[in-house]
């Protein structure tokens, strides 16, 4: 059977010498085994490494996988302090692949697939790694929209009113089983969610350590990558989904930083990490912590069911990874409700 993800060089290389400036001889395309949402590729040519991403094949939920908007966020972000790749090209729909992508230069940097950073040198470096992911965030949060031309990438009003209405929807269109904590989940958010505090930021949607990219010898951050749901929104929204990191387990398939003796390894504890965004944003603390970490991980679990849905459906970037998202799912939400439970 042929791998509906793979990209045909005759038709593809044509394209890209027409339309990036120097582009030149196509010699390979390598899928990267990371990523469920949008398949990407390593290019090769005669005139350097490239990277190309791309909507995935088949029938795809409504607003999902709008690479455009990835596309649109990291070139008016070119010029902050945010890192990201340099934007080369946007695609059409009627591209040569059946569908929109885009190409972005090559970062040469590292990737840290474990929070725990096994493969840091000492507990300095990892608390380094830490505080860049920091600051970086708050960078972000910073960004002024009007003057990078992001004013109208979002829709006005409650955040999280939104998000939730359109997290559970694309939940539902992707149900496979009946989840009772997920529903559970559901109405306590709804009932829960705090009153619009009119703050509104360019939010990343994704933001943990294994979307961005360091420097090989420095624990600096070179690129901010993965922007498929990015938006406007309300900045506590990245906060809150990076420090669900802290309380997920390690021994899973989100590797979190749950059971690691955290001070131990030099990692910050999820308090610190929170002082220290709000030190860089000048804000004296966070309300509504306990909503915001259930919604993260509500959200997560949405999005986890939609991978797996995809997976069952034939189409997903990696279907064996995939199936493994079903148990995520419950996972998620009944951390979701402990949490809750907690009140912390």
């Amino acid at each position: 059977m042929t791998d509906p993800n793979t990209l045909d060089p005759t038709l593809l290389a044509p394209y890209l010498e027409q339309k990036i400036h120097g582009f030149s001889k196509l010699q390979s395309i390598e899928k990267f085994k990371s990523g469920q949402s949008n398949p990407t590729y390593l290019l090769t040519a005669a005139s350097g490494r490239y990277v190309l991403r791309a909507k995935p094949p088949g029938q795809l939920l409504k607003s999902a996988h709008q690479v455009d908007r990835e596309f649109r966020v990291m070139q008016a972000l070119a010029e902050t302090d945010v890192p990201v790749p340099r934007m080369l090209h946007l695609s059409d729909e009627d591209s040569p692949i059946g569908r929109m992508f885009y190409v972005m230069a090559f970062v040469d940097g590292r990737i840290f697939w474990d929070p725990a950073l096994p493969e840091a040198s000492s507990g300095q470096e990892r608390a380094a790694i830490y505080d860049a992911m920091n600051a970086t965030l708050a960078a972000l949060h910073n960004v002024d929209i009007e003057m990078v031309g992001l004013a109208d990438y979002g829709k006005p009003g409650n955040y999280f009113e939104r998000q939730l209405g359109r997290w559970a929807s694309q939940y539902r269109a992707s149900e496979t089983e009946p989840n009772a904590e997920m529903e559970t989940l559901i109405i306590w958010l709804e009932a829960n969610k705090p009153a619009d505090d009119g703050q509104l930021a360019l939010v990343h949607g994704d933001y943990r350590l294994d979307n961005m990219m360091f420097a090989q010898a420095r624990p600096d951050v070179i690129a901010v990558l993965d922007w498929e749901l990015s938006t406007l929104g309300h900045p506590f929204a990245d906060i809150a989904y990076q420090c669900m990191q802290w309380r997920l387990p390690h021994q899973s398939g989100f590797k979190g930083l749950g059971g690691i003796d955290r001070a131990a390894a030099g990692l910050p504890s999820e308090e610190d990490y929170v002082a220290s965004y709000c030190r860089r944003r000048g804000l004296d603390g966070i309300d509504n912590w306990t909503f915001l970490l259930a919604f993260s991980f509500f959200r997560l679990a949405a999005i986890c069911q939609g991978v797996y849905k995809r997976a069952l459906d034939g189409n997903a970037s990696n279907p064996a990874k995939a199936k493994i998202y079903a148990d995520a799912v419950k996972l998620l939400a009944h951390l979701a409700i402990q949490l809750i439970e907690k009140g912390k």
